[in-house]
């Protein structure tokens, strides 16, 4: 498994949202920062807080000139329920392969729980900063909002 460090290149990749649509990271190069966050499973307690926190907090991403964009194993189709059951307004994407998440070395918990991992990455494609904890899903926001207000 691959470990990505911040001063990283972030690695691209393309996978389908919660639309269907094909998304790639370097769609946003040169454009927006983007708050990639990586969380084990759609609907669940602490993914439900975690995304619900950034969704809460959506607007202060955007103003900072960041795109949220979460990805965790879950198919489109349960992305798109998970995304209107919960308004939110940015992109889920669908990595069933678990391939992405191994491209950017997001470690298992327990070696069962699939990890929880927030990448925040320039306008040029670099890393940043990395925020790992499975409980303290408001961090996951905090620190990603005060990387990008500082930058």
């Amino acid at each position: 498994m691959t470990t990505i460090n911040v001063g990283d290149r972030a690695p691209n990749f393309t996978l389908k949202s919660q639309d269907g649509e094909s998304v790639s990271l370097s769609d946003f190069k040169g454009k927006k920062a983007v708050v990639l966050y990586f969380y084990p499973k759609d609907d669940t307690p602490g993914c439900t807080a975690e995304s619900c926190a950034f969704r809460d907090s959506y607007t202060a991403f955007s103003d900072a000139g960041a795109e949220v964009i979460g990805i965790s194993g879950d198919s489109v189709s349960s992305h798109k329920q998970f995304a209107r059951k919960h308004n939110l307004p940015f992109t889920l994407l669908s990595d069933q392969g678990n391939q992405v998440r191994k491209l950017y070395g997001v470690p298992a918990t327990l070696f069962i729980l699939t990890g929880r991992v927030t990448y925040v990455i320039d306008k040029e494609g670099v890393v940043r900063h990395i925020f790992n904890s499975l409980l303290d899903f408001q961090g996951h926001i905090n620190e990603s909002l005060k990387v990008l207000q500082n930058a």
